[in-house]
């Protein structure tokens, strides 16, 4: 009975290597989902406007903070990238993104037009705070929607 099932197994690993599809094993949601301090990372970049206006020489470390984004994302965080591509492809994704830019622009000019505009260290800091826990907020909530997705799709499993 061994025998019968090991060349079932055969002729369907050859059947599938001579029509080109590798048998790929499906990822888990625990393989793709991005750790939860990479947001900080980007909660950081999303409030640096403001902590530039409220510490102009701080754009040192605004670069370097970029930089270790950059790299970690081309090192550490390079297996989940195919889920980083498939979140910008999103139109959630890319809604969120205009979203926060919508929001940053407009509370500036809206509180400007009402003659409370942003001027003071303090104000920058708490609209720079306020920006990143939405930013980190947003993503963690686009992460679990579209891994929600790809369990449903099949694409990946939730073990």
């Amino acid at each position: 009975m061994s025998s019968a099932a090991t060349e079932t197994e055969a002729t369907a690993t050859t059947t599938a290597t001579i029509a080109g599809e590798a048998a790929k094993p499906v990822p888990t949601v625990a393989e793709l989902r991005l750790p939860t301090w990479y947001f900080g990372f980007e909660g950081g970049i999303a409030g640096a406007f403001d902590l530039l206006h409220a510490f102009p020489a701080a754009w040192p470390a605004l670069v370097a903070l970029i930089a270790a984004n950059i790299a970690v994302s081309l090192t550490v965080l390079r297996p989940r990238l195919k889920l980083a591509a498939l979140l910008w492809r999103g139109k959630s994704t890319r809604n969120i993104a205009l979203a926060l830019l919508g929001l940053r622009i407009g509370s500036h000019v809206a509180l400007g037009a009402i003659g409370f505009g942003v001027t003071s260290t303090l104000g920058h800091v708490a609209f720079a705070v306020v920006m990143a826990a939405l930013t980190i907020t947003l993503m963690a909530y686009a992460q679990r929607t579209s891994l929600r997705a790809l369990v449903a799709a099949g694409k990946a499993t939730a073990a």
